[in-house]
Parts: structure tokens; C-alpha cells; sequence
């Protein structure tokens, strides 16, 4: 089942049981500020909108809760925070970019399940985030095969996962996939929008078949 919240995790943690979630896979902002879209990425007032909105990093409360509520986490950025380490392995994901073999072209995650790094190739090219499901609706929309390489890998069968920054949706449209349960909050009711009917979009093509 994947259930989908226009709410602050803040506020839906306080109310969650320890160890309710198996893994938590979560792309909180990174507090990296200027941000610079795309020349072609939609909604341009609204990805403008994610500067100020990407400098509000989380607080040492939030990581506290997310540890409390998971069982085991993979944080995205986690290398931006320094309230914060989870002391054991790290994904490294590598997308491409300009090839200006730089910090922008790949990203990394902490992961709480190994003391080890794995790294994982996945492009983003231009005109990936282009048509249907892949249309970009987030400034830091990640790949629905990125998600599903993380469920692959660090998920077990039945495994309940938390998202508590949903972003573009990319997890959900995954989770759904490979058959995970998800429960996934986005505090930007535009944002949450978006991705709620960028989900069902993919529901509704799946039944065409």
C-alpha cells in the first residue's frame, strides 16, 4: 500500500510507534541554497521557489525521531549535515552531469546497514526528465530506477518504508513496482500535488496493460 501525506513529518513522527518503519529512505534539503534549475525544467516559479525552501536543513530533532521511528536509514545529503552521522556505510550515486567531475555530479547517501561504500551509475542525460512519469516536478527529483536499485538492495521482502521529504514521487511510483508498502509525507501542498497525480498517472498506464 502506498500512502501519501500533505503534512510535516515533524508533526506525523511524533505520533509514529519505535521501529514502526523497516527503512527509511529519505532526500531532506541539503541547506546548499543556490540552487540553479535547468534551462529546461518546467514550472520555473515554482523551482525558484525551492531556494529558500532548500536552505531550511533539519535539525538534530529530526534526525533523533527518523532514528527512533526506523529500524535502518538511507539519508541523502547526509554529508551536508553536520548534526549528523549514522557512523557506518555510504552510497555513492553517480548521474552524470557536464562531466565536470565535481561534487555535481553525483551524490551520497549515508546508510546505517554497512560499514562499506557502494556505488551506483545511474544517468541523468538530457531529456530524461522529459515526457510522462519522468517529467521533472522537483529541483532535486531523483530516478524512479535509483529507488528501486535502494529497495533492491537494502529492502526486504514485506520491509514498510518511510519517505518523510517525498519531493517528486519517484519513490512511491517504486515502491509500488517492487511491491513495498510506503508511507511518504511532502509539507509543499504544490509539491505533494504533483506528485500525487504524477503517481496515479503511472497506476492509470499500468492498467492499459
Amino acid at each position: 500500500m502506498i500512502e501519501i501525506y500533505n503534512e510535516d513529518c515533524m508533526e506525523a513522527m511524533k505520533h509514529m510507534e519505535d521501529n514502526q518503519f523497516d527503512l527509511a529512505i529519505v532526500d531532506p534539503p541539503y541547506g546548499i541554497g543556490n540552487f540553479t534549475p535547468q534551462n529546461n525544467a518546467p514550472r520555473q516559479k515554482k523551482v525558484d521557489k525551492a531556494v529558500e525552501w532548500n536552505d531550511d536543513i533539519p535539525n538534530k530533532q529530526y534526525f533523533k525521531e527518523l532514528l527512533r521511528v526506523s529500524k535502518n536509514q538511507i539519508i541523502w545529503g547526509a554529508n551536508y549535515y553536520n548534526c549528523f552521522s549514522n557512523g557506518k556505510g555510504a552510497i555513492v550515486w553517480y548521474k552524470g552531469g557536464n562531466n565536470t567531475k565535481n561534487m555535481s555530479d553525483c551524490e551520497i547517501a549515508s546508510c546505517s546497514q554497512q560499514k562499506k561504500i557502494d556505488y551506483i551509475k545511474i544517468y541523468i542525460e538530457k531529456g530524461f526528465l522529459a515526457k510522462g512519469i519522468h517529467t521533472r516536478i522537483h529541483p532535486c527529483q531523483k530516478p524512479i530506477k535509483l529507488y528501486e536499485w535502494l529497495l533492491i538492495n537494502y529492502a526486504k521482502k514485506k520491509d514498510k518504508i518511510l519517505d518523510t521529504h517525498l519531493g517528486s514521487g519517484s519513490i512511491a511510483i517504486a515502491c509500488h513496482n517492487l511491491g513495498y508498502d510506503l508511507v511518504g509525507y511532502e509539507i509543499d501542498k504544490e509539491y505533494y500535488e504533483s506528485a500525487l497525480k504524477r503517481y496515479n498517472e503511472h497506476i492509470k498506464q499500468l492498467t492499459l496493460f
